[in-house]
């Protein structure tokens, strides 16, 4: 078991990743803000869905859903059509314009963290990737409010990681 400074020295390295999504949100096309990559990224990994199952996989109340998913919509990256099963309900659904900004948003991504991670080995960045699976695997799926759960479930990634795989190749 780790000892009690080893975890405070974890807790101060984990609050510094905020520096590292802030650089990655900098990136981010100006019509394209946090939210609106959010949507497209769960979109490209989970298909389409209802908006009531973006809402949970974005751990974010159906109002701030609604609002991330008009914005995407007027841009025209997602359409919304009638659910069969429930004409109430909407399937969400990216459009081709939407799966190329998708590919845009993960290009500059994959671009940004191979620069600043250049210096590193493919060894260091596997056993990084790795490990930050493992972390989130331990906190279980923090979206439904139980805190840790062992059930193997992980967390939506942030946004435009969720659908980077970065091939490295020798600088």
């Amino acid at each position: 078991m780790a000892e009690q400074a080893q975890f405070e020295e974890l807790a101060r390295q984990l609050s510094a990743v905020g520096a590292v999504k802030r650089d990655l949100g900098r990136i981010l096309p100006h019509d394209c803000p946090a939210g609106s990559a959010a949507v497209l990224t769960l979109l490209g990994r989970h298909g389409d869905m209802r908006m009531s199952k973006l809402a949970e996989l974005l751990a974010v109340d159906m109002s701030v859903t609604s609002r991330h998913v008009a914005h995407v919509a007027e841009r025209g990256w997602i359409e919304r059509s009638p659910d069969p099963a429930d004409k109430r309900s909407r399937i969400l659904r990216l459009t081709p314009a939407g799966s190329a900004t998708l590919c845009e948003l993960s290009r500059r991504s994959t671009e940004l963290l191979a620069e600043r991670l250049s210096d590193w080995t493919d060894d260091e960045v596997d056993q990084l990737i790795r490990l930050m699976t493992r972390l989130r695997e331990s906190f279980g799926d923090c979206r439904t409010g139980h805190g840790h759960t062992r059930s193997g479930a992980a967390a939506a990634a942030p946004p435009v990681l969720a659908t980077t795989t970065t091939t490295r190749t020798p600088a």
